[in-house]
């Protein structure tokens, strides 16, 4: 059985993907992997590097983003409420949508990141496939901070958005919240009828790259390692 990474940071994931890109393609060859995709933290740098490496040696390139999601209308946000939701190219007209959604984060919608709403994600959603994304998904936070009946109204809105294209996403690197989502996440799918992914959240190739990944997001914050208060890291070495 074969298997692609949908959820995957390179080193355009800038001070947080620490996948380089010309290492990518030749470790899923090694693994046996026919695709891949790349879904960097706001933004497609990568995309021309990402495609061109990917059909050299012989790797389906699937162009993606994890794109940042507001509540807040466009000019009158107070706070950061951004929420993760990987979108996926399907074919030249959702490589298209997608190229305008993130240009139009960045122009119009960039508070702390570049975020789209809901009103421009259903102008923009043919040809994308969406993955409800992962503990910093809206679908989670939702459920985690309101409960379970707000977190199928989520579910709902985006599957009217994407209709068969929305998949809800699951994830097991480690993380305590994780079980009890993920329980939530297969019974939500049986009942409104969605299909799940699993993916696995990279951001580095190989399991002893953990640290020197912290490092680097470390940098990021203008942080050290040994700075009690560092919040943004990853404390679980299951992403890669």
């Amino acid at each position: 059985m074969s298997f692609a990474h949908l959820h995957l940071h390179t080193q355009y994931s800038l001070l947080d993907g620490a996948i380089r890109v010309a290492d990518l393609v030749g470790r899923c060859v090694e693994l046996g992997m026919p695709a891949v995709a790349m879904t960097d933290h706001g933004n497609l740098y990568g995309a021309v590097d990402f495609y061109k490496r990917c059909k050299e040696g012989g790797v389906k390139p699937i162009i993606g983003c994890e794109t940042y999601v507001t509540q807040q209308p466009f000019g009158e946000r107070t706070k950061r409420d951004n929420r993760h939701l990987i979108l996926l190219a399907q074919n030249d007209t959702g490589y298209s949508n997608l190229s305008y959604l993130m240009s139009k984060a960045f122009i119009d919608g960039f508070y702390y990141d570049p975020c789209v709403n809901k009103e421009m994600l259903a102008e923009r959603a043919e040809g994308l496939i969406c993955l409800s994304g992962c503990l910093g998904g809206e679908l989670a936070q939702t459920w985690m901070g309101r409960g379970r009946e707000a977190a199928v109204r989520v579910a709902e809105e985006y599957r009217e958005i994407f209709g068969d294209g929305y998949f809800l996403e699951i994830q097991h690197n480690g993380y305590a919240e994780q079980v009890d989502y993920n329980v939530e996440v297969d019974r939500l799918g049986k009942e409104l009828g969605i299909p799940l992914v699993v993916t696995n959240d990279c951001h580095y190739l190989h399991k002893e790259e953990h640290d020197a990944q912290n490092l680097l997001m470390a940098v990021q914050t203008g942080k050290t390692i040994h700075d009690k208060d560092r919040k943004l890291q990853h404390p679980a070495p299951e992403l890669y």
